[in-house]
C-alpha cells in the first residue's frame, strides 16, 4: 500500500491541524491539540503521540513529564482533510489536572456552567513519583548530545569513542552494582544502580531505541501469563 503524503492534509495558515484524541478501547474523547507535519510524522515513526505547544512555539510528547503516554492505535482524518482523529492506548490520565480526559465540565444541559461530570482524578507524583518521566529527560539529552557534541560533554565522548566504549562502561557500572549489592549500604545500591541506568540509556541512544520502546517490551510481558517472573 502506497503511503499516504502528508502534505495532502490540509494544515491551517500556521502550519498547524486540530486532532482530537479518543480512546480506542471505550471511545472517550480525551483531549483536542494540535499537530504540526514534523509532530505528526513523528508520531507515525514512534507510535506516540507528538503534538506542536502554540504557547511554547515547540514539538512535545504527550507523557513527556508525567509518564503519561499515548501508545497510537489508529490515525484518521475527516472529508475535509483539516482535522485528525486519533485512537490511542491512554495510560493513566490525558488531561494536565489528573483527570481522565480534558472534557470533564458540562456547559449545557446544567443550571450550572461549571458543573463537573463525575471522573476520577490522579495525582501524576502519587502515581510515579516523577519517576518515570526523568528516564525520558535524561534521554533527550543524551541524544542531544549525540546529535551535537559539545567537547566538555561526558556522554559526547562516549558517543565518539564508539559502542566497544559505552558497552565496557554498561558492564563496569553491572559489576559495581553487584559489589554494592553484596555490601547491602541501600544509599550505594541506588548510587550504582542509577549509573547503570543512565549508561544504559546511552546505550539505547547508541542504537536508536527510545526508553519507550523497553516500557513497551515490559508491559507486553507483564501481560503473559507465561511470564511469571514479572509478577
Amino acid at each position: 500500500m502506497k503511503a499516504f503524503d502528508l502534505t495532502q492534509l490540509r494544515f491551517d495558515d500556521s502550519g498547524l491541524i486540530p486532532a482530537i484524541v479518543q480512546d480506542a478501547e471505550n471511545g472517550q474523547v480525551l483531549m483536542l491539540a494540535y499537530m504540526n507535519q514534523q509532530s505528526l510524522q513523528m508520531t507515525l515513526e514512534t507510535g506516540l503521540t507528538h503534538f506542536y505547544s502554540r504557547s511554547r512555539q515547540r514539538i512535545w510528547q504527550k507523557g513527556e513529564e508525567s509518564g503519561h503516554i499515548q501508545r497510537v492505535y489508529e490515525i484518521y482524518f475527516d472529508c475535509d482533510e483539516d482535522a485528525l482523529l486519533i485512537k490511542v492506548e491512554q495510560v493513566v490520565a490525558a488531561c494536565h489536572t489528573g483527570r481522565r480526559s480534558c472534557f470533564f465540565r458540562r456547559l449545557h444541559p446544567s443550571p450550572e456552567a461549571s458543573a463537573e461530570l463525575t471522573q476520577q482524578q490522579f495525582d501524576p507524583e502519587a502515581v510515579y513519583g516523577g519517576s518515570l518521566a526523568i528516564l525520558q529527560q535524561i534521554f533527550d539529552v543524551i541524544k542531544d548530545r549525540q546529535a551535537r557534541p559539545q567537547p566538555d560533554s561526558y556522554v559526547s565522548g562516549l558517543f565518539s569513542k564508539g559502542q566497544d566504549q559505552i558497552l565496557k562502561k554498561v558492564g563496569e557500572e553491572a559489576t559495581e552494582l553487584v559489589v554494592a549489592s553484596k555490601n547491602g549500604n541501600p544509599e550505594e545500591i541506588i548510587y550504582e544502580a542509577a549509573d547503570l541506568w543512565f549508561h544504559a540509556l546511552v546505550l539505547l541512544g547508541h542504537h536508536g531505541i527510545a526508553p519507550s520502546e523497553v516500557a513497551r517490551e515490559l508491559r507486553k510481558r507483564y501481560g503473559k501469563k507465561s511470564k511469571a517472573e514479572y509478577r
